[in-house]
């Protein structure tokens, strides 16, 4: 046997394989920890379950001409977008950057960029985990969506997260974490109300219409109601959620602070 067959044979991993390994790990537990957290929970299914239910079953308050849960589980799954990309985010960076948490991880083998792909990754998990336990509550109470605008709703779901995830970083990233814990929940109370997004902006009293229609949250809301209830693309909204996202990216890259 010759020597060189007498060597341990030695595996060699990629960098980008561990790069990547990095990042999923780092996300399995970001995930993990949002959901462990009962605020957040609150934020992330209950409170979405209980406006779902109350809103099917109730008459008080107009969301629009068709069948009623079918116009009420698209501005659910919106609203739960705004929970976890938006509130849970900025919560979690706010509470993260004021105790180092941020500023260590940054400097560690996964690095500033995996950390962000990290957090991108568990936000579209736990908004994947909301939208199927959304889905099975609509069906159970009569949903019927149109199936060929799944596509469409795809496509809001994946702007929409850019949008307030990139909201969530310029807030958690530039205020002190007990601003952000405030600001970040009255800003979910002020959109579940006003924002356009259980509710369209067309049923909300006219003097609000201008402002509401310019909201990142109308534009989510009212583009899954146009996939999911009519199986209609909407350029315009998504323009919109583009819009948002590019400035708030871009001011979140400027104003960032990865430390207190």
């Amino acid at each position: 046997m010759s020597a060189a067959s007498d060597a341990p044979e030695t595996r060699v991993t990629p960098a980008a394989a561990r790069a990547r390994d990095r990042v999923l790990a780092q996300a399995r537990f970001e995930a993990t920890t949002l959901l462990r957290n009962g605020e957040q929970l609150l934020v992330a299914l209950v409170l979405p379950v209980a406006v779902l239910i109350g809103l099917v079953h109730t008459t008080g308050i107009s969301v629009g001409q068709g069948r009623r849960v079918d116009l009420v589980v698209p501005g659910v799954l919106a609203l739960c977008v705004i929970s976890s990309a938006f509130t849970g985010q900025a919560i979690s960076v706010g509470f993260d950057r004021r105790y180092g948490v941020l500023r260590l991880l940054g400097v560690s083998p996964l690095g500033r960029t995996g950390l962000l792909l990290a957090k991108a990754t568990a936000v579209l998990a736990v908004i994947a985990l909301q939208f199927v336990v959304i889905a099975g509550v609509g069906l159970v109470l009569g949903w019927e969506p149109r199936w060929g605008g799944i596509p469409a709703a795809l496509v809001s779901t994946l702007l929409g997260t850019w949008a307030f995830v990139a909201l969530a970083l310029l807030l958690g990233g530039t205020l002190r974490a007990e601003g952000v814990l405030a600001l970040a929940n009255l800003v979910w109370l002020v959109l579940l109300a006003l924002g356009g997004v259980v509710v369209a902006g067309s049923e909300l009293p006219d003097r609000f219409a201008p402002v509401v229609g310019l909201l990142p949250s109308a534009a989510l809301g009212d583009s899954l109601r146009a996939a999911l209830v009519d199986g209609a693309a909407s350029p315009a909204h998504w323009a919109v959620l583009a819009v948002w996202g590019i400035v708030a990216t871009a001011l979140a890259r400027r104003l960032f602070r990865w430390s207190d």
